[in-house]
């Protein structure tokens, strides 16, 4: 690697976003396959997204821009409210200008808020304007026809007419009080559900499907800035494991009238609302959970009474996995859902799997009236899986075709007769984005994201008796006979972080550090997503299995690569900044530091939804199982081993997701064990790190760090 090389990687990778910027994404393709509509940024730096249109019918393909965030504000930077930036720390959004729309079902009409104001997109005119609405804006969805757009603000759910003459800009549900919002997800849909939204429209467009969030119950946790001590700390409503959650409800609220009723099913059974769905195939289809997570129901709403029944339901000894795009419908009414049956994670339609065990689903994409296009990696039953790969597949009634080739990740959205591909490749930067019609290439859309200053030496592998899959990342100009090197691990290591993928990019920032003079190693162990079920879930109640098999796979590529096994560092962010500080306090007999960023250290104080699922319920109940999967217990050091191993503690002291609280009761149990430590506070800083200064010196902080604290070789 050259100097330049070794100087401007941390720079670019930091003003880049980590190469997202320029990059095409959120892609929708009209029905009727004449066009698509997705967002971009005019350049790899430019953090404003545009939105965009790519004309495809009459046989010539025309690119356009249909909002630019530049000219709508005239030039004046964004303002965002504090709903807002909430929004988009829970959605890791890093970037600026149009970063979501929504349409209406023609995909004639986009809606997007920008600097809390309303704008809508005439996608076919080509125009774009401002709405009269009450801001600040969030989440605003047009109605199917097209005609109305409803929208949050100030916690009510409101409805604004696209034309003059159409009515007024008016209220159907406003909140009762401080701690009450209609139409939006709270804190563990968002952060731990995967469901950003909380209000659904009709087919017909007249009615929304709108959840009532109550946060009185929820524990008050307060945000602080001590960097600016003459600030307010803000005031988060966060459901800590074994704490009362949100009451959430779900009202149907007619639109001509305000017509309001209830939608009604055991709530005291079933508290968490996973996911809805709302289409011209059938009535409205939820899905809801047990607190546990151990048994879930699909229910049918009838809207007339609200009353709900169950159409299917599912249980699982250790817990049941939320997946993208289900549940849904067929174009004839059937259920559309993702399990785990026989070992496997498989598609059902109906009452019948289409997959086995060869696949493991991972989303639905789109269902069409023959097929249904998922999203899938193989499974613990192929035969010679690709590591890392993740394809795209059309599944019907005589089986399931591979749409997308060759290794990688690959991802699709699809509308009518044209499929949208998206490809990322091991041995190519970026994402190649491909608009098929009836399978066949139609037009190619530009990426403006910067090529990288450097690509991966990378190879894909498994190791250990449970084969995990890892990848291994040597310096460039390495030869062998050159003699080991030291290791440094660079795993996330948990539940929803697959990081061995057969994808350039996603590899990048190990092999930088690689270049510094390690060899990198990642590995998936289990409780990594994207191989099996019974893989995944291997580590209910017992999050060391990760350690263990990151033990494993290091000592299996021992013999395979030049790896100085008496040199071991390892580093990780949030699931990974636990494992990594797991590593140094468990088995300092296999790492020698660790660079621990953002740590989980004790499950007390992280989400109900996520840690009662993994850990098998709340803290009260099973404190034994929190005590073993925890880095401090009530302020001391869970079975420190000797000898002690350095660590550096890194932490966003704005993060409002895994809260400063645990690098603080880490760092204060470590003092009282007398065991080195030090501590870096990024100030201002969420549990992202999008400024581009910190993202950068960051890399470099670590690097000078880890030089510090392995051995000498």
């Amino acid at each position: 690697m050259t100097s330049r090389q070794q100087s401007s990687f941390p720079r670019q990778y930091a003003r880049t976003r980590r190469y997202a910027l320029g990059a095409p994404r959120s892609f929708t393709v009209s029905p009727d396959g004449s066009r698509v509509v997705f967002l971009r940024s005019p350049s790899g730096t430019e953090p404003a997204h545009r939105l965009y249109v790519l004309d495809l019918a009459g046989g010539e393909v025309r690119e356009r821009v249909a909002a630019d965030p530049r000219e709508l504000l005239g030039g004046a930077g964004e303002r965002l409210s504090a709903q807002e930036r909430t929004r988009r720390e829970r959605s890791r959004e890093v970037a600026r200008g149009v970063v979501g729309y929504a349409v209406d079902a023609a995909v004639e009409l986009a809606a997007f808020a920008l600097s809390g104001r309303l704008y809508v997109a005439e996608l076919r005119a080509g125009t774009t304007r401002p709405l009269p609405a009450r801001g600040p804006v969030l989440d605003p969805r047009p109605s199917p026809d097209g005609r109305l757009v409803a929208y949050v603000s100030d916690g009510a759910l409101r409805v604004v007419p696209v034309e003059d003459g159409d009515g007024a800009d008016r209220a159907l549900a406003e909140p009762e009080g401080e701690h009450v919002a209609y139409g939006t997800a709270e804190h563990v849909a968002a952060e731990s559900m995967d469901r950003s939204r909380g209000f659904w429209w009709s087919p017909d467009s007249d009615r929304l499907l709108v959840a009532r969030v109550d946060n009185a119950a929820v524990e008050g946790w307060w945000i602080a800035d001590p960097a600016h001590p003459e600030r307010e700390p803000a005031r988060v409503a966060y459901p800590a494991a074994g704490t009362d959650n949100a009451d959430v409800r779900l009202f149907l609220l007619g639109v001509a009238d305000g017509a309001r009723t209830e939608v009604v099913w055991d709530r005291g059974r079933f508290p968490y609302l996973a996911r809805a769905h709302w289409s011209a195939a059938g009535p409205p289809l939820l899905l809801v959970q047990a607190r546990d997570q151990r048994t879930q129901e699909y229910l049918e709403v009838d809207t007339d009474s609200g009353a709900t029944r169950a159409v299917h339901r599912e249980e699982d000894g250790r817990w049941l996995e939320l997946v993208s795009g289900v549940p849904s419908r067929t174009p004839d009414g059937r259920l559309v859902r993702v399990a785990d049956e026989g070992g496997a994670r498989v598609l059902v339609v109906g009452d019948r799997p289409l997959t086995d065990g060869r696949l493991h689903v991972r989303a639905v994409l789109d269902v069409g009236d023959g097929d249904v296009l998922v999203s899938a990696s193989a499974g613990a039953s192929a035969d010679d899986p690709e590591i890392g790969a993740i394809h795209v597949y059309r599944v019907g009634p005589g089986g399931a075709e591979r749409v997308s080739a060759g290794p990688g990740v690959h991802g699709a959205v699809r509308g009518g007769p044209v499929t949208v591909l998206a490809s990322a490749l091991p041995d190519r930067p970026g994402t190649r984005v491909r608009v098929l019609r009836d399978g066949e290439p139609l037009a190619e859309v530009a990426s403006y994201a910067e090529t990288p200053v450097l690509s991966p030496r990378l190879a894909l592998t498994v190791s250990g008796p449970h084969r995990v899959p890892c990848a291994v990342l040597l310096p460039h100009g390495y030869e062998e006979g050159d003699g080991p090197l030291p290791v440094l691990m660079d795993p996330y290591g948990g539940p929803h972080g697959q990081r061995v993928v057969a994808a350039h990019d996603r590899h990048l920032t190990s092999q930088w550090f690689a270049d510094q003079g390690f060899a990198v190693v990642v590995a998936d162990g289990r409780g990594t997503p994207g191989r099996s079920p019974d893989w995944e879930k291997a580590i209910a109640g017992r999050h060391t299995l990760a350690l263990d098999d990151q033990v494993a796979a290091l000592r299996g590529l021992a013999g395979r690569y030049p790896l100085d096994l008496g040199r071991v560092a390892i580093r990780g962010w949030s699931y990974g900044g636990f494992l990594a500080g797991l590593a140094v306090l468990r088995r300092p007999d296999v790492f020698h530091a660790a660079v621990v960023g953002a740590p989980v250290t004790d499950h007390r104080l992280y989400d109900t939804h996520y840690t009662e699922r993994y850990l098998g319920g709340m803290p009260q109940d099973v404190p034994e199982v929190y005590r073993a999967n925890s880095l401090v217990w009530d302020g001391g050091l869970v079975e420190p081993r000797e000898p002690a191993r350095p660590m550096m503690i890194i932490h966003g002291m704005a993060d409002d997701n895994v809260v400063v609280a645990h690098t603080l009761r880490l760092s204060s149990a470590l003092l009282a064990a007398g065991r080195p430590h030090e501590v870096v506070p990024l100030t201002g800083v969420t549990h992202m790190t999008p400024q581009e200064q910190v993202a950068e010196n960051l890399l470099l902080l670590q690097l000078d760090f880890l030089r510090r604290a392995l051995p000498a070789g």
